[in-house]
């Protein structure tokens, strides 16, 4: 099944670039749709020259350390974030008083445009990595943490009813109980958090820097050259997807208790 799935991808994902080409080249582009043939060229880039500039970026090695600094910046601020959004999201969960005294402050930090923090991070941390680092962090913290405090609220009572007159202490509690909880959330959430750290990256780079695929798209952008960005765009989601895959591989490790969907399922 999964086989037949596979195929079935790769020819609807032929049928799309396929469909690309066709509808963007100017020499098979049906003359009564623009007035001019080179317009949608213009418009959507050519599938044929993105990928030569790719292979060219690949092959001759421009490529690596531009994105070398965004993949530093994508990890940076995926574990950065994840990491202050499990722990915080666990200590308010677990803290009443505090959530409360917190709840107003958090929900206005949230509500806040964080984008246009970039422009305050790069005066702080300057052009380097950090200051996109921090805008990443903004954006995949608030996700893990709504998710984790969730997690912990979501926890059934009963169980820990039953946990609590077996004897556990309060570290088993949080290890055994609380923790398994916020886990099958937080995973949940860091395949938005990858995203997410990627956003942060290049609309860093892209507002300033010297370095990483958000500034050569950016270079592109300000040099009309649309095949350049589109190329950008499309190995930035590649390594996205490489990225997504490694947390469902984590997630199928760590989460091996959690029944799959056709175990919870009646049968008919």
């Amino acid at each position: 099944m999964r086989k037949k799935l596979w195929i079935w991808q790769t020819i609807l994902l032929v049928l799309l670039f396929g469909f690309w080409h066709v509808a963007t080249h100017p020499d098979l582009i049906p003359p009564f749709v623009w007035d001019n043939p080179n317009r949608a060229a213009f418009f959507f880039g050519e599938p044929v020259k993105i990928f030569q500039v790719i292979g060219v970026w690949f092959t001759g090695g421009e490529i690596y350390p531009h994105l070398w600094v965004t993949l530093q910046e994508t990890a940076l601020a995926f574990v950065i974030g994840s990491v202050a959004g499990l722990v915080i999201g666990l200590w308010l969960g677990l803290t009443p008083f505090a959530s409360a005294l917190l709840d107003p402050y958090i929900k206005a930090m949230n509500a806040m445009p964080r984008v246009v923090l970039a422009p305050i991070f790069m005066v702080w941390f300057g052009l380097g990595i950090w200051s996109k680092v921090a805008l990443g962090v903004t954006l995949v913290f608030f996700i893990v943490f709504f998710n984790v405090f969730q997690g912990v609220k979501e926890v059934s009572p009963v169980v820990l009813s039953n946990a609590t007159m077996l004897g556990a202490s309060r570290r088993q509690l949080l290890r055994y109980v609380y923790l398994p909880s916020a886990t099958s959330w937080v995973f949940s959430s860091l395949h938005t958090s990858v995203g997410m750290a990627f956003v942060g990256a290049v609309v860093g780079e892209y507002l300033g820097s010297a370095k990483g695929v958000g500034y050569l798209i950016h270079m592109a952008e300000g040099s009309f050259d649309i095949n350049t960005v589109y190329a950008g765009i499309l190995v930035l989601t590649i390594f996205a997807l490489v990225l997504d895959f490694a947390v469902s591989f984590a997630e199928k490790r760590l989460l091996v208790w959690r029944p799959t969907q056709g175990e919870t399922e009646p049968q008919l």
